[in-house]
């Protein structure tokens, strides 16, 4: 950030929250959330005014169970105006199962690593853009929204270094295709925010008319700083989880993504404007220790908002008295 960075004010500026856990979250989860929880958590996150909602993935039931539901889920969920209902889709048939269940977006999913690509996804980057290419064609037909996320855009934990120049040939590959949303991926937690300002900078001067977003996950600490780097930059649109759920099975020790709810708190008492009602988000995370059968890695659900406010000692007179006879 440079000396003169305003990043620290945020004077109102429009930040647009993304929430992806009730895809990338649930979806690493070993128990099954029913079908009617999920509806309700989606239609909780879209009470608490979520720019978009990542609901479900249209992935094969055997690759995913713990989505299997997706149909029902982005079918019956309440769609408020002002917030976009995305999914992921991996292929055709997902999408045109996306596309009958109304979803507003689809986003689209493959790496800037070849390695990770052939890893995660079972094929090459080649592979992978040759598919995705059908996909886009059938959605701008059926004139639904498309988002390309790509995945190791600031490393790759079996390769390392990702080079800037690789990654900026897939975005206008794409760009090429007639998409104008790409989410810049740090699948594992391999981001710094230096790194993170470079590259949102130079994405954002080369493509202004592209929506980027900017997804980073927690793993070694850095998710806030490296949102803020961001926003430095220019960016607007970060995915987050709630609760702070997620990760990455192909990055051993890897968290999930930055938490929804601590992005906001600390957003917001910067003074920008996510959008966000908080206590609404903080409650929707409230109920997932619940659902999933185990602790959430969110310190605002842990400790509170900043000013939550705690009562004295029941002996606090006491103490007083005799601090003030000394």
């Amino acid at each position: 950030m440079s000396p003169s960075s305003t990043v620290w004010q945020g004077a109102g500026r429009r930040i647009h929250m993304q929430e992806v856990g009730t895809r990338d979250g649930l979806q690493m989860e070993q128990a099954f959330v029913p079908t009617e929880e999920k509806i309700a958590l989606v239609n909780a996150l879209s009470n608490a005014g979520l720019s978009k909602i990542e609901v479900t993935s249209f992935t094969s039931p055997t690759a995913i169970p713990a989505l299997r539901d997706a149909e029902i889920v982005m079918r019956e969920i309440t769609r408020l105006p002002g917030t976009v209902y995305t999914a992921l889709v991996p292929n055709l048939r997902g999408a045109e199962r996306a596309i009958e269940a109304r979803t507003d977006e689809l986003n689209l999913v493959m790496s800037a690593s070849d390695t990770h690509n052939i890893s995660n996804l079972r094929m090459t980057r080649e592979q992978s853009f040759a598919s995705l290419a059908q996909v886009v064609a059938t959605a701008q037909a059926a004139q639904v929204a498309v988002n390309v996320s790509l995945s190791c855009v600031f490393g790759c934990p079996m390769e390392g270094n990702v080079h800037a120049s690789a990654v900026f040939d897939w975005v206008q590959r794409f760009a090429d295709l007639g998409v104008r949303g790409i989410t810049l991926c740090d699948t594992t937690g391999m981001a710094y925010p230096t790194q993170v300002h470079q590259l949102t900078t130079a994405a954002r001067a080369r493509w202004p008319g592209m929506d980027f977003t900017l997804h980073f996950h927690n793993t070694r600490g850095m998710g806030l700083a490296n949102v803020l780097a961001a926003i430095d930059a220019g960016a607007d649109r970060f995915d987050a989880s709630l609760g702070g759920l997620g990760g990455c099975p192909y990055a051993p020790g890897a968290s999930g993504n930055v938490c929804s709810e601590e992005i906001v708190h600390a957003l917001q008492l910067m003074g920008y404007d996510t959008g966000v009602d908080l206590t609404r988000l903080v409650a929707a995370a409230q109920r997932l220790p619940a659902l999933i059968g185990h602790d959430i890695p969110s310190q605002i659900v842990k400790a509170g908002q900043r000013l939550t406010l705690h009562p004295v000692p029941a002996d606090f007179e006491a103490i007083r008295e005799r601090a003030l006879a000394r």
